[in-house]
């Protein structure tokens, strides 16, 4: 009997130090590695496909996706750290891998080495973006453009969902396609470093609400109707090489508190109508918040303890882009829920747009009696790269 060859282990293409010139799949296809490392093609059955499903974003390109673009309907944020003694060489053939990997997944094509081909078929808007840690450009030995936020009165942070040197936040209308995503890339990953968190999160789904929809999170409230849009995103968001930044905050909602306001007590706390999202001295959506309007009895009608008051920003430049995703983890054994927000919010620089937000509603915010923030990480997110580049190749060249 003929033994048949044995595969080539994952760990040896992620360690070898030629990674980006190993065998590429092509098309929907996949790779069998035999004993000789020889790419074999493998014919898979195309599925009968819909729009939502074979709709595919750019991987290459100046400036990282997953971040201007509609967010897709399930997000996986997924923080590693880094091993003890990894080197710009290991970080390098590290991000080779993960850009690599990630451009295919993207378009409907396999990792490398793939064995689960047909979960890679439909990449329903699937994004990979990479964001790095403080502790990433230490081991690159450079200086790092961000630093950890200042502590809030209002945090009750958990090393569970805090820090992390390197993030790749997963963004696809299809949660099997983004579980599949995430169980290559932490493949890629795991002979450089270690998982320190997991955040999965969801939106609507395609096809609920028109694109341009305002998300909204569990406490029912809409999230992002201030966002910058159009023109004004730019000068917001993206600095002149492509580069931006990120916070991520997991906050959770203490909704059984939250239950027992009335509907009134609820948009006092917002400063927006629930049902519409209007401002409370408006009656749309999208209607410029009055600050200096009264109500029927001369209070202001924009309470200066609202939610939206303390985050208004006038200057559009220090506008911060909100992408968030609700989680709904299981209840505990009383039955309370664990549910909130991740808060994903992209700026150009945190400590001019981000912090100064942050702090006023810290100081002052109203809804901080119903929402508790538990995680915090920050990260740069470096330019896009090329077709045959890869994502850090700037930052260790």
């Amino acid at each position: 009997m003929t033994a048949r060859p044995s595969p080539v282990s994952r760990r040896r293409l992620l360690t070898g130090a030629a990674v980006a010139g190993l065998g590429a799949a092509a098309g929907a296809g996949t790779v069998a590695a035999t004993g000789q490392e020889t790419p074999v093609p493998v014919a898979v059955t195309q599925p009968q496909t819909f729009p939502t499903g074979t709709a595919a974003v750019a991987f290459h390109g100046p400036r990282q996706a997953g971040v201007a673009e509609d967010p897709p309907a399930h997000a996986a944020f997924v923080a590693f750290t880094l091993a003890a003694g990894t080197d710009r060489r290991a970080l390098g053939r590290m991000l080779r891998l993960l850009s690599d990997d990630a451009a295919r997944l993207t378009q409907g094509e396999p990792a490398l080495g793939d064995t689960d081909a047909t979960l890679a078929a439909l990449p329903a808007r699937l994004t990979v973006t990479f964001g790095f840690g403080p502790g990433l450009y230490r081991a690159a030995g450079r200086p790092a453009p961000i630093a950890d936020l200042p502590k809030f009165r209002i945090d009750r942070l958990e090393r569970r969902w805090s820090g992390g040197d390197l993030l790749l936040q997963i963004c696809a209308d299809d949660p099997l396609t983004v579980a599949h995503t995430q169980r290559m890339l932490i493949k890629d990953a795991r002979p450089f470093a270690a998982i320190r968190w997991v955040q999965q999160g969801f939106r609507r789904s395609p096809g609920v609400q028109a694109p341009d929809h305002t998300q909204r999170n569990v406490l029912g409230q809409l999230d992002g109707t201030a966002n910058p849009r159009g023109p004004e995103i730019d000068p917001a968001v993206w600095n002149e090489d492509g580069s931006t930044t990120l916070v991520v905050r997991r906050i959770r909602a203490e909704i059984e508190k939250w239950d027992m306001l009335s509907v009134s007590d609820k948009e006092n706390a917002v400063g927006r109508r629930l049902t519409s999202g209007a401002p409370l001295s408006g009656h749309e959506e999208h209607d410029k918040p009055d600050f200096t309007t009264v109500d029927q009895s001369g209070l202001p009608a924009m309470p200066d303890f609202s939610h939206v008051t303390r985050a208004r920003v006038e200057d559009p430049t220090q506008k911060i882009l909100r992408r968030p995703y609700n989680y709904d983890d299981a209840p505990n054994a009383a039955g309370l829920p664990d549910a909130g927000l991740i808060f994903a919010s992209y700026q150009r620089d945190i400590a001019r747009q981000y912090v100064p937000i942050q702090q006023r509603l810290a100081d002052k915010d109203l809804l901080n009696e119903w929402i508790t923030p538990i995680g915090s990480a920050v990260f740069a997110i470096p330019p896009g790269c090329t077709e045959g580049s890869w994502i850090g190749a700037g930052l260790l060249s």
